[in-house]
């Protein structure tokens, strides 16, 4: 008996600690103390279980299962909201909704629908429609709006826009800006994404040592990293390794 009260004192103490760290407000202390085992249990459920992976994976289950058994309901419901008013939010909010669902020719539509008046230069407008563009592979016509977006919104969503500007002038066979514009994504682009596409498409130009050492380099720094990053990666290291010779 005495072990497991010593337990429940450390319990106790190491969520104190935590409240305190954290800056939780201070009446949880004494839920805690006062409760020794209800008190963390909903310390633990309320503030500690909402921000961890498992949590945030039930989310997305629980997501993927309301979508399954009604994948039409935000589509829906979006298409009702622009009936009974067809401002550009609710244009926009549908647009993103056809996105998710791949219906990207629907999605581009509504973006051009959008680009008048005030919202002609509005940057989530002009994403938007570049980014559905470069999703049909118009990308001539994609560039010049990517363009205006950095020139006037230079620090609008940045990674994105210059991802997306990558695309395009890879898509457009612009390959040396493409290149520069992939070179610097890869040391600044959260993630392995940037990485990637800079090693790709060496690749397709024919500068392989340079594709695999970049390729090399993602795996070995993924394997200094923690499991959750590898996790959220994976996608990305499974390409990185295909072709990096060490597959």
């Amino acid at each position: 008996m005495r072990i497991l009260g010593a337990i429940a004192v450390f319990i106790q103490f190491c969520f104190a600690v935590h409240v305190v760290k954290t800056g939780r407000p201070n009446w949880w202390l004494f839920v805690i103390m006062g409760f020794p085992v209800g008190g963390c249990i909903l310390y633990y459920f309320i503030e500690v279980f909402p921000s961890t992976r498992e949590s945030r994976a039930t989310e997305r289950a629980v997501r993927a299962i309301a979508r399954s058994l009604d994948p039409d309901k935000e589509l829906r419901a979006r298409v009702a909201n622009l009936e009974s008013c067809g401002s550009v939010a609710n244009r926009v909010a549908l647009a993103r909704e056809c996105i998710s669902r791949g219906m990207v020719v629907e999605a581009e539509v509504l973006y051009r629908s959008c680009l008048e008046g005030v919202h002609v230069n509005d940057p989530d407008v002009l994403f938007g429609h570049a980014s559905t563009l470069v999703m049909k592979s118009a990308f001539e016509e994609a560039l010049p709006k990517l363009q205006q977006l950095v020139a006037q919104h230079s620090a609008y969503r940045t990674g994105d826009v210059h991802m997306c500007l990558a695309e395009a002038y890879e898509g457009a066979g612009n390959f040396e800006r493409a290149l520069a514009e992939f070179a610097t994504l890869a040391e600044t682009f959260p993630g392995e994404e940037g990485r990637w596409r800079y090693g790709a498409l060496l690749k397709r130009v024919g500068r392989l040592d340079e594709a695999t050492e970049i390729f090399r380099g993602m795996i070995k720094r993924a394997e200094r990293m923690p499991e959750h990053y590898r996790d959220a990666q994976k996608k990305w290291l499974m390409l990185a390794r295909e072709n990096s010779g060490l597959a």
